[in-house]
């Protein structure tokens, strides 16, 4: 939400169109999964209970990318054959643990939508790279808030692109 919320107030960078219509799923959702991540590291989850949550919802994750490769590319299931929607209904229902009527809405989803699921990971493994490089490259210059902030004041934007502002990046 402070990605949304960082993107409809940055009228010195976006455009109103920007700001409102514009939405890319790796980006979005990257960030919203490194922002998981983050409070990992930061020890959030420290409560068994919260760490069962977030460890459920990165399974759930994977579960979703495997269907959604599965069902797209024609790749074999568990039992050998070509994925289909009921193949990923059964891995939704039965090892996600999702009920009947969200896994088959999760199978809809992703039959409408391909490579959403994937978005989701590709984009915070560009955000993590992104983290990595920039401490590399700026050293005792770096600072994690300051990183945060460029990040979110960027906007949306494809993977390629924010990859290539992140390496320009002068720490402030």
């Amino acid at each position: 939400h402070l990605q949304v919320a960082t993107t409809k107030i940055n009228t010195e960078r976006l455009n109103r169109f920007q700001r409102n219509r514009v939405w890319v799923s790796g980006y979005g959702e990257g960030w919203a999964l490194y922002a998981e991540r983050l409070m990992d590291e930061l020890g959030a989850f420290e409560d068994p209970g919260y760490e069962m949550g977030y460890l459920s919802a990165q399974g759930l994750r994977a579960a979703r990318i495997v269907v959604d490769i599965g069902m797209h590319c024609g790749y074999k299931d568990f039992n050998g054959e070509v994925w289909n929607a009921e193949s990923a209904f059964k891995l939704l229902h039965e090892r996600a643990l999702l009920d009947e009527i969200s896994a088959r809405s999760e199978v809809d989803r992703y039959l409408g939508w391909p490579g959403q699921a994937i978005s989701y990971k590709v984009g915070e493994r560009f955000m993590m790279e992104a983290r990595e490089d920039a401490k590399k490259r700026l050293g005792s210059k770096f600072s994690l808030k300051k990183f945060h902030s460029y990040v979110l004041n960027l906007g949306p934007m494809g993977l390629d692109p924010f990859k290539a502002e992140m390496a320009v990046w002068d720490g402030e």
